[in-house]
């Protein structure tokens, strides 16, 4: 099979389209037909050598994946027939999409199937690929730790992005307030038609003043950040009280000053998580929280993928270019 390789760090061109060996389904996997990969950040982080893959993993990038299962790995319960549908059961044949460690940007891989999910009805498998890091990433952070109820405010950075369109749906979906941040009219206008209720040019605007006068003087319940140490202190200012800021991503990079009086003082809370790394039990609950809570919201139309571009997989450097020019709205695909 081919497959995106890293033969040495570097930018876009270090990526390379070749040979490799098919994979082989161990105890508790399945072998994926790779019809689409997605990019994500992490993508790039390991292009340049600053993020290996955990032990165990593919060394090929891409953390998610859709496609058709070709053979199940000792220890897997097949229903016996394709699209069973039920949690558990799979099958040769049957259509999926999958939260990876690595090893989507190829045309075949290996997954445990604790992170397999259904594609979606309404959905088709391209478009899928772009579903399960997202949702993943949004559902573990924003619900499962910080907690977002109903009539909450949720502020997410870069509202633009994979993560930020996707985001505005969900929160909007449990009947959450949205305030978002982007760097260009083009992207804050997409993000009100996704249901956007504040629109903060970070380029031209303080976000958290923005916010705090948007909201009467309360900030945000929760905070989805991407970009880490440069963000801190604006967003303990931008917080309400009993506040949780979930860090997600390091893009303004990883050492910041905390002021520990200021967080005490709105009884908030900072947490920082990765997915990747966790273990497999962990992912499973995940995966399954996921297709529990979320799918049915894809199924019923509420919530929609958004795609910026696809491009053949072999062009994956281009799809990187791309994202680091940082103009695009939504997920960029990549196809085998």
């Amino acid at each position: 099979m081919h497959a995106v390789t890293i033969p040495e760090p570097g930018g876009p061109e270090a990526l390379v389209w070749a040979e490799v060996p098919v994979p082989e389904p161990g105890e508790g996997e399945v072998l994926v037909e790779v019809a689409a990969s997605a990019v994500n950040r992490a993508d790039i982080l390991q292009r340049k050598g600053f993020y290996d893959p955990p032990p165990g993993a593919s060394p090929y990038p891409g953390l998610e994946c859709a496609g058709r299962i070709t053979a199940l790995g000792p220890g897997v319960g097949g229903s016996g027939e394709p699209h069973s549908g039920r949690p558990g059961h799979w099958a040769v044949g049957d259509e999926v999409c999958a939260l990876l460690g690595g090893g989507g940007y190829a045309e075949q891989v290996v997954v445990p199937t604790g992170q397999l999910l259904p594609v979606p009805e309404g959905i088709d498998v391209v478009t899928a690929a772009s579903l399960p890091e997202v949702t993943s990433t949004i559902w573990s952070n924003v619900f499962m730790v910080a907690h977002l109820r109903p009539g909450e405010t949720l502020l997410v950075h870069g509202g633009g992005s994979g993560i930020g369109t996707m985001a505005i749906q969900l929160a909007k979906a449990v009947g959450a307030r949205v305030a978002v941040t982007a760097g260009s009219k083009e992207k804050l206008e997409r993000c009100a038609e996704l249901g956007a209720d504040i629109l903060i040019n970070y380029r031209e605007q303080d976000f958290a003043e923005e916010l705090r006068a948007a909201t009467e003087g309360q900030g945000a319940d929760v905070i989805l950040d991407i970009i880490g140490a440069k963000y801190l202190d604006q967003n303990i200012k931008a917080l309400a009280y009993n506040g949780r800021l979930a860090v997600i991503g390091l893009q303004g990079g990883t050492k910041g000053e905390l002021n520990l009086g200021a967080l005490l003082a709105k009884r908030a809370a900072v947490t920082a998580t990765s997915l990747r790394a966790r273990p497999a039990a962990e992912k499973s609950a995940i995966v399954a929280a996921v297709r529990e809570h979320v799918w049915p919201l894809v199924t019923d139309g509420r919530v929609r993928p958004v795609v910026d571009r696809t491009l053949p997989m072999s062009s994956a450097a281009d799809a990187h270019r791309a994202m680091e020019e940082s103009t695009h709205i939504g997920k960029i695909l990549l196809t085998t």
